[in-house]
């Protein structure tokens, strides 16, 4: 496979799993009498019925696949940890199924924030956590731990790529922005500009758009698309551009693009029609392991796969934003110390990016969804709300009195616990692997098999060992006393003893 990803053509399939957790209407004169914030009835709806028309048929389809063509088909996908709790809650056979697609061996699944919000943009602190306990869950569901990271919608940026770096990661997958990339192509690997080992996969976003936006577009001149139409366009790239980064949405398949537009067929052709044309698939670490990057991708400012400017300003492009942004993060330090299980779950909710974007006021069009809210300002207004009952129940756990130092040292306490769970996480792992080589080749057995000559020579080593050692002291030379005549200087702290014991005994008259 490593010479096939150096001489031919790659593919690599990526899909997000996300769901928004919807707020309520919630007052200005409930803060502080309600602390509950969400819609449970249009969370289940919302869930439930994308697992119905996407994510079920979908992954069914992969599975298909994954059983019909082998390795020659290869997977990625991420899940925000809010999107795999309504999963648990409302529609478990989703991840059951992505359980069964995991053991057929073709998919790879990555670390993101648990909240897919925004931390990576306010606080390390708060992104190394949410990454941590993500990456905790997919290990937990799926038996291994990732090792390339998607940030949420893609935000990458020169410092985040050194901080990923930082925890561990290989790789990243980032949008291939054409302000970032200018005459360069996506369809190579890179790496980040502040550390050579992490390594970066691009977004194809045509390519990736024509399957997640135009599929079903009947004025769009490539109307119908056909698989061999799409490989095609892949075949014909410069030779040199060898990794073709097609990522988007799960949610494409079946609720932007429906299933009676054949998409999923569409999808189920790609690997075949890609094999005749020498073009393979591979998993994001898979790359990263067996291509070279070809030089560093300097990113000064945070790009995003959102909208046309692939930027951050769909949540922090006016003031409302940004002042809902601030607040929020103003009591970062002390959840994280929080030990309340209701808090730390609404401090992941309410992080969520899509709560910023429903307060955007640039022109999104006719079809731009903003959920329950009329305009931005109602958003803002409502979000506000709720983070003012929530902010109220953080200080009432942590007051804004609470000394720096005092806060400081809680932080520490809690990285150092972290740091020693990771340590004995590794150690238990390593005794693991030694049990299990141990059963596989039991060391008691190879005593039992040591028969006849062998366990001879093995009694008489210790015989032949002292009669050589009683050989060399009978021939040994004169020199050999010579440590017998030095047994007097051994004597002279002796003499020194009388003035210590003196020295002990005038200690009580000083």
């Amino acid at each position: 496979m490593g010479v096939g990803l150096q001489f031919m053509k790659t593919i690599c399939l990526y899909f997000e799993i996300h769901q928004n957790v919807h707020l309520k209407r919630y007052r200005f004169f409930e803060i502080g009498k309600d602390h509950y914030y969400f819609d449970d009835y249009e969370n289940e709806r919302g869930i439930t019925e994308t697992a119905e028309r996407s994510y079920i048929p979908a992954i069914r389809t992969f599975i298909e696949m994954a059983k019909l063509y082998g390795k020659a088909f290869k997977v990625a996908f991420s899940i925000s940890g809010c999107a795999l709790e309504l999963l648990e809650q409302y529609s478990p056979e989703v991840i059951e199924l992505l359980q069964e697609l995991n053991e057929t061996g073709c998919v790879e699944f990555l670390a993101e924030p648990y909240s897919h919000g925004l931390s990576s943009l306010a606080n390390e602190d708060v992104f190394r956590d949410e990454v941590a306990r993500q990456a905790k869950k997919m290990k937990e569901l799926f038996g291994k731990k990732p090792t390339v990271l998607r940030n949420s919608s893609l935000i990458y940026s020169d410092d985040i790529g050194a901080l990923v770096a930082d925890m561990g990661y290989k790789g990243m997958i980032a949008e291939g922005a054409k302000h970032v990339l200018g005459w360069k192509s996506p369809h190579f690997l890179y790496h980040c500009a502040q550390n050579p080992n992490l390594k970066l996969l691009l977004r194809d976003y045509k390519l990736s758009d024509d399957i997640s936006l135009r599929f079903n577009d009947s004025s769009w001149n490539e109307f119908p698309l056909f698989a061999d139409t799409y490989m095609d366009w892949i075949a014909q790239l410069p030779e040199e551009e060898k990794v073709i980064n097609i990522f988007m949405e799960l949610c494409a398949l079946g609720i932007y693009q429906p299933l009676s537009s054949n998409i999923l067929e569409f999808i189920k052709a790609l690997p075949a029609v890609a094999k005749d044309r020498g073009i393979t698939f591979a998993t994001p670490s898979e790359i990263i392991s067996k291509s070279k990057s070809v030089a560093p991708l300097e990113v000064p400012y945070p790009m995003s796969w959102n909208d046309e400017e692939r930027d951050t300003s769909c949540w922090l492009g006016n003031v409302m934003q940004r002042e809902a942004f601030n607040k929020l993060y103003s009591v970062a330090e002390r959840v994280l110390i929080c030990k309340d299980r209701r808090i730390t779950q609404d401090w992941d909710r309410i992080q969520a990016s899509n709560n910023f974007r429903f307060m955007t006021t640039k022109n999104m069009g006719v079809g731009f969804y903003r959920g329950i809210y009329d305009s931005p300002y109602d958003a803002f207004t409502n979000y506000m709300n709720i983070l003012g009952d929530f902010i109220n129940r953080v200080n009432a756990l942590y007051p804004l009195d609470i000394e720096n130092d005092e806060l400081n040292a809680l932080l520490t306490t809690i990285r150092n616990q972290a740091d020693e769970i990771t340590v004995k996480d590794a150690e238990i792992a390593r005794l693991q692997a030694r049990l299990q080589k141990y059963e596989v080749n039991p060391e008691p057995n190879d005593e039992k098999k040591e028969t006849g000559k062998a366990a001879t020579a093995k009694k008489a080593a210790p015989k032949k060992a002292e009669a050589k050692k009683e050989a060399a002291t009978e021939k040994a030379p004169a020199t050999k006393k010579a440590p017998a005549k030095k047994e007097p200087a051994k004597k002279a702290p002796a003499k020194k003893e009388p003035t210590k014991k003196a020295a002990a005994k005038k200690a009580p008259t000083k």
